[in-house]
This record gives structure tokens, C-alpha cells and sequence, in this order.
């Protein structure tokens, strides 16, 4: 996830280091994650054409080949000095963008990373910084309006047409103000018709505290899965998961041409943001809450049809989601979900942050391509009233209540010979 709260902690999982693959077709070879989702079969569907998915991230670079024509330029909400084309801007962003509407290159489109919906369209909107800018201090920006910038964010991108926000970012927060600011935020947008997914963070092998946004009520929060298709060690688990996706040795778009390789639940999220968005367009008048509940209903547990912290409902499903959407009677968004009764409570500790794809050292390169207070709601807190958006209409048996809220990030890599130089030596850069 990238860093928006005050203080960032040390990262602790290790990037998966990859060598260049000869030719750009290795790079959709690698990417194991679309036959684990079945995306071929849920492409026959849907591609997400139509549907906007707001990446509220650290920039994305539209000029990528995988990305030319997908993408829409919003606000940058941070403040710092770092513009397009610079060494600290748009990496995770773009990386992220790719996973949700990549749509390769070459003949065919048969070169480059395809993301989980291709037809669908980026709106970029810069509300975190790198987590090596030096131009910045480490944290959330403050906007024009002073307000935070990720409530802003929020705020524009459904203000602006976005169907789906897709938040590969988190941590916790000791500040009550800010923690009702971005509540409030979330639940707007869900009150305007647009779905809200975050990851649910890189923590497990530390504190495994729950992260947000990812456990705000209605949020989809999602959990990194392995090849295996079990929780990735450094995946957060607790109550506010809802499900999971791949997140291990996923391939991302890097600024100016290139690949980035890593872990973490920041793509997890990705994908899981894409799928809203192939739902989305096969029936666009299902609420956010009806969106959720087909992901749930339809994903792969372990066990089958059981809820877990690791996994949540368990892997997502695409195409069995589409099936399932298209029998459903579409409902109206929850007008106005409740509020906490009760104030957050923090633990007198310092702020964390978690981050969905650990920065690594090594970035795939292709000769042939462009070079280029707050609480910890869970189990900590005791009077806090769950929400989590009412079960949708529709065929099938109500959907068993999930726990409430959602959740994070992890892992990349630098660059390789023949592309822009990676980060300076010993340089871990931001978790994905």
C-alpha cells in the first residue's frame, strides 16, 4: 500500500527478484494470475467496457503501451514537486492501473501485462506519494481545500463518474477527526451508486493490526492469495476481510515502458477492482452492495462456502460472479448508511502504515517495449456497530452476514539492463 498516514514502518517482506524474460510475450506468459481468475472465460462476458475505475493511488502513467487510451488525468492532491516523468511519481499507480485495465500491445494486443478487465477505462487521481519521494514528507497530502488528500479523492472521483474506487493504500490512525473524514467519504461514495475496494494490507508477519480504508463499513476489503491459492503469508487477516485475490510475483507496468514484478494485496486489490468492473458493465444497475455480495457469494473458499479471516469468502471468481450478477434484480444504493455510535479509541501507539507491493530492486525490462484517537476496529473494539451494506435481491439463498468492513498491500522490483535506472542501492521503495 502506499504511505498516507504520518508514519511509515519498516517493510519486512521481501521482493520477489526476477530475471528479464527474453521477449515481451514472457511477460503475459507470466502473468499466472488471469488463468487463476479464468479471465478468458469471463471475457466471453464482460470486459468492463463502459465502467470507469478510479485508481486513487500515486499517479498513473497513461503513455504505457499497455495502458495508451485508458487513461484520464484527475487531480494530483499531494503537493510535492514531483511531476510525470520523474523517477518518483506514478510507480505503484501505474503498476496498479495496469492490473485493473492493461490491454497489452503488439499485434493482437498479445504482448504486455492484459489486465482483469481491458475494455475498462482509468481515471487517475494522486492522493499518496512514492514512498522514496524526497520532495515530501511521508503521509496523506492536504489539498487546496485543506481537507485530507484521500477524502478528497474519494469525494472527486464520485463527483467525477467514477463506478468503482480502487484503493491499493491503508494503514492506521490514531486521529479520530481523520478517521470520521474518511468514513464519511466512503460512505458518500457508496450512497452515489459507486463501489469502493481496498486492500487489506502487508502486515501478518508483524502486527497484523486491520488496516483502512479496508475496514470501513461497505468497503470490499481484499487479501493477497498465493499460487497455491491459500493466504499469502504477509496478507492481513482478521474480520474485515471479504475476499481474496492473487497477489504473489504479479507483473505491473512501470512509468516510461517496462515491468515491475512483486507481492503484496495492492494488486490483489487491483484485480478484485477490475472484476467490479466487468459486473458492472454486464448489469450496470446492481447497488455497491449487491456488487459485493455477488464477489462473496461466488468465490472459492477453503472450505468451500465458509468464511475465513485468511481468505474471507475465499478467492474471487469472475466468470461465476457474471453468471451470478445477470440473475439479480437490480437495487438502489443504500441512501445513507449509519454512522459509529461511538468515538474511535486508538492504542497510544505511533501511526502504521502498510504497503501493498514491497518496492524490490529488480524491474523486468523488454528490449522490444519503450524504455523509459483512530481505532483499530476488529477485535479491539468493543462498541463499535458493524455496518456493512444489506444483502441484495436476487435468485439464490441469502448470502450468510460477512464481518464487517474491509482491508491492504506488498512487494516490487527495479529496473533491468536497457531500461531507466532502478532506485538508488538498498532501496526498498514503497510496498505494492
Amino acid at each position: 500500500m502506499r504511505p498516507w498516514l504520518a508514519a511509515v514502518p519498516a517493510l519486512t517482506a521481501a521482493a520477489a527478484l526476477w530475471a528479464a524474460p527474453a521477449s515481451a510475450d514472457a511477460v503475459r506468459g507470466n502473468e499466472w494470475a488471469l488463468g487463476a481468475l479464468q479471465a478468458p472465460e469471463a471475457w466471453s462476458t464482460s470486459r468492463g467496457d463502459g465502467v470507469t475505475v478510479a485508481v486513487l493511488d500515486t499517479g498513473v502513467d497513461g503513455g504505457h503501451p499497455d495502458l495508451t487510451g485508458q487513461v484520464t488525468a484527475g487531480p494530483d492532491l499531494v503537493g510535492s514537486t514531483a511531476r510525470p516523468g520523474d523517477p518518483y511519481w506514478g510507480q505503484h499507480g501505474t503498476a496498479m492501473a495496469s492490473a485493473i485495465a492493461g490491454h497489452g500491445h503488439g499485434a493482437g494486443g498479445a504482448d504486455g501485462v492484459m489486465g482483469i478487465a481491458p475494455g475498462a477505462k482509468i481515471m487517475s487521481v494522486r492522493v499518496i506519494p512514492e514512498r522514496n519521494d524526497p520532495g515530501v514528507p511521508r503521509g496523506r497530502g492536504t489539498g487546496a481545500s485543506g481537507d485530507d488528500s484521500l477524502v478528497q479523492g474519494i469525494r472527486y472521483a464520485t463527483d467525477h463518474g467514477a463506478q468503482v474506487i480502487s484503493m491499493s493504500l491503508g494503514g492506521t490512525s490514531l486521529d479520530p477527526q481523520r478517521n470520521a473524514q474518511d468514513d464519511e467519504a466512503v460512505q458518500y461514495a457508496i450512497a452515489h451508486d459507486v463501489v469502493v475496494v481496498a486492500s487489506a494490507g502487508n502486515g501478518a508477519e508483524t502486527t497484523n493490526r486491520t488496516e483502512f480504508p479496508a475496514a470501513y463499513p461497505g468497503v470490499i476489503a481484499v487479501a493477497a492469495a498465493d499460487r497455491a491459492g491459500h493466504r499469502a503469508p504477509f496478507s492481513t487477516h482478521g474480520w474485515a476481510t471479504s475476499v481474496a485475490a492473487p497477489g504473489v510475483d504479479i507483473l505491473g507496468a512501470r512509468p516510461g515502458g517496462g515491468y515491475l514484478v512483486g507481492d503484496g494485496t495492492s494488486p490483489a486489490a487491483a484485480f478484485v477492482s477490475g472484476v467490479c468492473a466487468l459486473i458492472r458493465a454486464r448489469v450496470p444497475g446492481l447497488s455497491p452492495a449487491q456488487v459485493r455480495q455477488v464477489l462473496e457469494r461466488t468465490a472459492a473458499g477453503q472450505p468451500a462456502g465458509q468464511y475465513t479471516e485468511d481468505l474471507g469468502w475465499g478467492l474471487v471468481q469472475p466468470a461465476a460472479a457474471l453468471r451470478l450478477a445477470a440473475t439479480l434484480k437490480p437495487q438502489p444504493p443504500d441512501p445513507a448508511l449509519a454512522t459509529y455510535r461511538t468515538r474511535y479509541y486508538g492504542d497510544g501507539r505511533l501511526p502504521v502504515i502498510g504497503f501493498g507491493w514491497l518496492y524490490g530492486q529488480v524491474l523486468l525490462g523488454l528490449a522490444a517495449l519503450p524504455t523509459g484517537g483512530a481505532c483499530l476496529v476488529g477485535a479491539v473494539l468493543l462498541a463499535v456497530r458493524r455496518r456493512r451494506g444489506s444483502p441484495g435481491a436476487g435468485a439464490g439463498a441469502p448470502l450468510p452476514a460477512p464481518p464487517p468492513g474491509p482491508a491492504g498491500d506488498g512487494p516490487l522490483t527495479g529496473p533491468a539492463p536497457g531500461l531507466p535506472a532502478a532506485p538508488r542501492p538498498g532501496q526498498r521503495g514503497l510496498g505494492w
